[in-house]
């Protein structure tokens, strides 16, 4: 199974963690498929992201390092 991805989406995993930091930012606000939005959601102020792994689009499964 596939899952197309946007032009943002593409450009976050091409161009690193500036373009995923505006991705993230854009979507703050957007509603998740339960309601909330992302920036409602409890999360910890020390949370942080993880630099995205080995990702490779349309194979199946999960990619591991």
């Amino acid at each position: 199974m596939s899952i197309p991805l946007t032009d943002d989406e593409q450009a976050a995993l091409k161009d690193g963690q500036a373009a995923l930091d505006r991705l993230l930012d854009r979507l703050a606000d957007t509603p998740t498929p339960v309601g909330p939005t992302p920036r409602e959601l409890d999360v910890p102020e020390t949370a942080r992201l993880l630099p995205p792994g080995d990702v490779r689009q349309g194979g199946m499964g999960c990619a591991s390092r």
